[in-house]
């Protein structure tokens, strides 16, 4: 394997052979954010398998059940990604894990579209 070619990880929850719970439409990312990903050796396409197969990765209770209701209705479907491994999310506080490196996305209502950003293009 050629040493120039950076490997891309999944986080630790990322989904293998799960089957998809909804479409994502055109799959979109900021530059904002594709700059963090690389910087952290996460490709889109493990964050975008997660979000379609239902890990919602990091969202509050009410979020990961609006998320449960918006398969039904056709509501938009948003999670939350922090991009650090599980080990070291495991040792923090929920203070500290909300200032870690993280992407969102945002399934569109309609299903058009699936983007991935920061927080802070939001």
């Amino acid at each position: 394997m050629d040493p120039n070619i950076r490997k891309h990880r999944c986080t630790p929850a990322a989904p293998q052979n799960v089957q998809p719970l909804f479409a994502l439409g055109r799959t979109l990312a900021t530059p904002g954010a594709m700059v963090l990903l690389e910087k952290h050796g996460i490709s889109p396409s493990c964050l975008l398998a997660r979000h379609q197969s239902g890990d919602w990765g990091d969202v509050c209770t009410d979020d990961a059940a609006s998320n449960v209701l918006a398969l039904v209705n056709g509501a938009r479907v948003f999670s939350v990604y922090r991009l650090l491994d599980g080990k070291t999310l495991g040792s923090m506080t929920e203070q500290e894990r909300r200032r870690t490196p993280t992407a969102w996305c945002i399934s569109e209502a309609d299903r058009s579209s699936t983007t991935i950003f920061r927080p802070d293009e939001y």
